[in-house]
């Protein structure tokens, strides 16, 4: 499928197994605002804090039957992000993507990084894998400190890693509050890739303003989802892993 004029939706489902957040994704996920198949970037349950897998894989399974189910790895903690030194960022996306796979039975269509984290080993396990990523943005986060590192990538692009394997990245850009503003700023990227979390729709100003900027946004692009926009797509883009680092 071409880039030009499509639009795709996805949500950081950072809390899957709180009752009340999950209910009101479900909900969303069922109404389809702006006619969007929101994707669900779940992140995996976490062994240490005892978080139930079952209960997770049945609601990844609930997920996926309304939409596209991908990976959002938090690597220190379910309420932190970003790693914080010890520990090997690609081993544990291998490990939670193989637990998907074999574990689930769930095949993840996208991943994301925490935090907007991401390193070339992490890259190397998503294109031996076959996962495309949206940790790259268009914006820099407003929370991320000034020395944190991120993906910079405008429209989706293969970005070539040192050995020569390649990742095809999707990026995100589009936050919530800029999905809100959608009926006022131009829509100069080829691809649009709006993002929200979970939490946001405990906010009752928030879950407005996202319903609102979705249906305008479905207005101003055509609604497709994360799996559909990757069939046949190939960007007519190719960039170094190293020089998207920002």
């Amino acid at each position: 499928m071409p880039a030009a004029e499509y639009a795709v939706v996805s949500c950081h489902v950072e809390r899957p197994l709180d009752d009340d957040v999950w209910s009101r994704f479900a909900a969303l996920q069922k109404r389809r605002p702006g006619g969007f198949r929101i994707a669900a970037l779940m992140r995996p349950p976490d062994a240490a804090a005892r978080e139930d897998e079952k209960q997770w894989l049945d609601r990844a399974r609930e997920a996926v039957s309304r939409a596209p189910v991908g990976l959002h790895t938090h690597w220190t903690a379910p309420d932190h992000a970003r790693p914080t030194g010890g520990g090997d960022p690609a081993a544990l996306v291998r490990e939670q993507i193989q637990w998907l796979r074999d574990g689930g039975r769930l095949e993840p269509i996208a991943f994301c990084g925490g935090g907007w984290y991401m390193d070339e080993g992490v890259a190397s396990v998503l294109a031996e894998l076959d996962v495309a990523d949206c940790t790259g943005t268009a914006f820099r986060p407003g929370y991320l400190p000034p020395d944190a590192p991120r993906l910079h990538v405008e429209e989706p692009a293969y970005l070539e890693l040192r050995s020569g394997a390649r990742v095809l990245e999707l990026p995100t850009t589009h936050s919530l509050g800029m999905v809100a503003r959608a009926a006022f700023a131009s829509l100069r990227a080829p691809l649009v890739h709006a993002y929200f979390h979970d939490t946001d729709l405990l906010d009752r100003r928030r879950r407005t303003a996202l319903g609102a900027g979705l249906a305008i946004l479905g207005r101003r692009r055509v609604p497709t989802d994360l799996e559909e926009v990757q069939r046949g797509f190939k960007p007519a883009k190719t960039m170094s892993f190293a020089n998207s680092r920002a």
